[in-house]
């Protein structure tokens, strides 16, 4: 009969210094708009899988794609005026 073991202690043993450091969590929390858009814009297709979309549908899937769009713009410049040097932005 084979036993079954738990590997509780291997996975765990790596936990201590697995978490994430302030520079990664502070770069989710610059990116946290993008994602907000991206899951309205999932929830948007989603709701009319199942369906042939609505106009409503339609519309709302345009503008969710527009906010994804323009959070993403958003964060590019974002990240474009901190990288120059010079005062040149």
């Amino acid at each position: 009969m084979d036993h079954i073991v738990t590997v509780q202690d291997v996975v765990t043993a790596f936990g201590d210094f697995m978490e994430p450091t302030d520079a990664e969590l502070d770069a989710i929390e610059q990116e946290m708009p993008v994602i907000l858009a991206d899951v309205d814009l999932l929830d948007a297709h989603i709701a009319t899988i199942d369906r042939t979309p609505t106009e409503l549908d339609e519309r709302r899937i345009r503008r969710a794609r527009r906010r994804a769009l323009a959070a993403r713009v958003a964060l590019v410049n974002r990240a474009a005026g901190t990288s120059l040097t010079g005062g040149a932005a």
